[in-house]
């Protein structure tokens, strides 16, 4: 006949609950530090419409340097034309 178990005055079930604690521990030291990080769902969802209007601003913002550098650029050479016709014309009356 096999002896009964009886988990409490087992010595190595003592043993075991004591190396499972130290074992969770730690992992449930992680997961208590990774909520604190991590906002929880419904404030994400609740922030979600604000990044993307800061998403969409950025994009905004973008594309309006990328058209004043556009200008700029279209009227320097603008400005390089004029001056070639200035000295053309400057030249043309002194070589008369």
């Amino acid at each position: 006949m096999r002896p009964i178990h009886n988990p409490s005055t087992d010595p190595t079930s003592d043993k075991q609950a004591a190396m499972s604690q130290t074992l969770t521990q730690p992992i449930d030291e992680a997961r208590s530090a990774v909520h604190e990080l991590t906002p929880n769902r419904s404030l994400h969802m609740q922030l979600m419409p604000e990044a993307l209007a800061r998403v969409h601003l950025q994009e905004r913002l973008q594309e309006a340097e990328h058209e004043r550098l556009a200008r700029a650029l279209w009227l320097r050479r603008r400005a390089e034309r004029a001056s070639l016709r200035a000295r053309r014309a400057l030249a043309g009356v002194v070589m008369q």
